[in-house]
């Protein structure tokens, strides 16, 4: 599923999405390099120059048709009033003009790439001050840069879907850390880029490495039909939770006839469960939601918009498009389930599933983010969960047990390498992928295992349609053969200051060593100044509990008078000897004795 070869009704000679990618063209970086922080590199698009020649036979043609595609960079117009800077990050920014200034839609990833993007839409439009700031959905690469485009201290609405700022923790804070670091697999973002390394991740080229930023939202949209006017400008909105993002929304722009669809539909399959982690999605409700979409606002639109890629033009085009989509994640969830319910499991239903050839051959529905293989086991996951029913697999060793005994049972390491190796040779790579990992996790030492393993991923790799296949094949590969790939960025630290105070003291309780703390006990009592708030800690049996208010006037073993940015200064391990407190100071540091470090470089393809 992951092969171009498997599908040859594909009209390679149809030219619409590059007519519509470059269609708006005004201007673009010269050259499209942005500076990151500390002197690095935030964005470099030249990277991707290798892009306009032919196809390699180390690449999947669809996936470089698709990076072509995506490589395409600059401010370009969609619509009187309405322009998108695009290939400048994993993301699209939107302006929007208004009466007086413009309203920016989802400030891609980094600080630094949405100040370049909103300096390039001035320098052809004029300097227009920003007005307001919508967020679409949830996801990073949708608010991380909004700290270039509204300054500091500005008194500047921020439009999200309600729950926005909840979801966006929870996905960036509380499991920042392990997602980052399968971020960098899925982004792929610190692999060489050429034919024989990273291309794009197929929803962009990659992730830009600058400052991540968050600022709270000051309106929330709650309901579909509801309706704001920012600085003369209408918009309706459609509420679309647990669509590609927990809390996510479309809206449209009525009076320029003009349809944002957030990331619900852009131009190819998305995920149902992301390869760097996060909930899974709803596969259903976002087919709904897609078909609401076509009911109230697709035909009286004459362009409709995403977050990522290009827009479609023309009503019936748009229709058209929104109408497979919509069918493609029904289809997706319904013969799922038809399948779960006949008894196969999700590993079977992966390899039985056939799209309808309408859908297998558009080639906005092409599975160039999410997959149709790993799509099915998500919906399966979500139904189901991870267990497939088999009790041969409810209590399997972990992968260095497991690793081992394989290894034993086909007779020693080398000849689990040769057995690996001669079904690498008979074209047989996914087998040789699990019995060569299996090498490497009961013989890390091996240099032979994980080079034979290496160069299993890496002819996966190079021949996935997907990008983010592609991407965590080949670094992978590259780390097995380097070691791994260390990453500086930190979605947390640059988002903390819009952690509520509750969900500073839950980042501080995930941090817990169970085990080191089953013995501990005390209490805390918080009063923020600044907040006006009261709170109690407890650290029982290897839990730290929150609770707000005081349980009573006494019993604490320690009292504080402070601020919310002081708590993150204590967070982030900073001296506390000058907070006003009564009782015993010291409690703070038996708490940080109790706290782990998480470990953003941990390995992923070997023990």
């Amino acid at each position: 599923m992951g092969f171009v070869e498997d599908n040859p009704g594909l009209d390679w000679d149809d030219r619409t999405d590059f007519e519509n990618a470059d269609r708006g063209f005004i201007a673009t970086i010269d050259p499209p390099q942005i500076a990151g922080p500390g002197g690095g590199v935030a964005w470099d698009n030249t990277r991707f120059d290798f892009l306009t020649g032919d196809c390699p036979p180390t690449v999947n043609p669809s996936l470089w048709r698709q990076s072509q595609l995506v490589q395409k960079n600059g401010l370009f117009e969609v619509t009187g009033g309405i322009y998108q800077v695009r290939g400048l990050d994993l993301s699209n920014m939107t302006l929007v003009e208004g009466d007086t200034g413009v309203l920016v839609l989802d400030p891609l990833v980094s600080v630094e790439t949405a100040k370049a993007g909103l300096d390039l839409y001035r320098a052809h439009r004029g300097k227009r001050p920003v007005v307001a700031v919508i967020y679409t959905h949830s996801h990073v690469d949708h608010f991380g840069g909004v700290a270039g485009v509204v300054p500091e201290g500005a008194d500047v609405p921020i439009v999200a879907p309600a729950g926005f700022l909840e979801h966006a923790v929870s996905e960036n804070v509380y499991a920042g850390t392990a997602m980052t670091r399968r971020g960098m697999y899925h982004t792929g973002a610190a692999l060489p880029t050429g034919p024989e390394g990273l291309v794009s991740t197929g929803l962009g080229l990659t992730a830009s490495m600058g400052t991540v930023s968050l600022l709270p939202p000051t309106v929330d949209i709650t309901e579909t039909g509801q309706e704001l006017t920012l600085d003369g400008v209408r918009i309706v909105f459609q509420i679309t939770p647990g669509t590609e993002a927990p809390a996510e929304m479309n809206f449209a722009f009525p009076d320029r006839r003009a349809l944002c669809l957030a990331e619900n539909a852009t131009h190819n399959l998305h995920n149902l469960i992301t390869l760097r982690g996060a909930e899974v999605r709803d596969a259903r409700g976002w087919s709904r939601y897609i078909g609401e979409a076509i009911r109230l606002f697709a035909r009286d639109a004459d362009v409709a918009f995403a977050s990522h890629h290009w827009p479609t033009w023309g009503t019936e085009n748009i229709v058209t498009f929104l109408t497979e989509q919509r069918d493609l994640y029904a289809y997706l969830h319904d013969q799922t389930l038809r399948m779960l319910n006949e008894g196969l499991v999700g590993s079977e239903i992966a390899e039985r599933i056939q799209l309808p050839p309408a859908l297998e051959n558009a080639w906005h529905a092409r599975g160039y983010y999410g997959s149709v293989s790993h799509n099915v086991k998500g919906i399966y996951q979500r139904y189901l969960g991870w267990f497939d029913g088999n009790p041969a697999h409810l209590w399997e060793l972990p992968p260095s047990e497991a690793g081992a005994a394989y290894v034993e049972a086909i007779g020693g390491l080398d000849a689990t390498i040769a057995k690996g190796r001669e079904q690498a040779e008979n074209g047989n790579l996914r087998f040789a992928a699990q019995l060569l990992s299996h090498a490497v996790f009961a013989a890390p030492e091996s240099a032979d295992a994980k080079a034979a393993l290496a160069d299993v991923l890496e002819r996966l790799g190079h021949g996935a349609e997907n990008g983010t296949w592609r991407n965590f094949y080949l670094v992978g590969a590259h780390e097995l053969r380097h070691g791994v790939l260390r990453t500086e960025m930190d979605f947390g630290s640059g988002m903390a200051v819009a952690l509520t105070l509750e969900q500073i003291f839950d980042t501080l309780a995930i941090r817990v060593d169970g085990p080191k703390a089953w013995d501990e006990h005390f209490v805390i009592d918080w009063h923020f100044t600044d907040a006006d708030a009261r709170y109690r800690t407890t650290l029982s049996n290897g839990v730290l509990v929150t609770e707000p208010g005081e349980e009573s006037a006494d019993g604490a073993d320690l009292a504080l008078t402070l601020t919310k940015r002081q708590l993150l200064g204590i967070a982030a391990g900073a001296p506390a000897s000058d907070l006003e407190h009564t009782g015993d100071l010291g409690v703070l540091a038996r708490l940080a004795a109790v706290l782990g470090k998480p470990d953003a470089n941990f390995e992923v393809v070997a023990p």
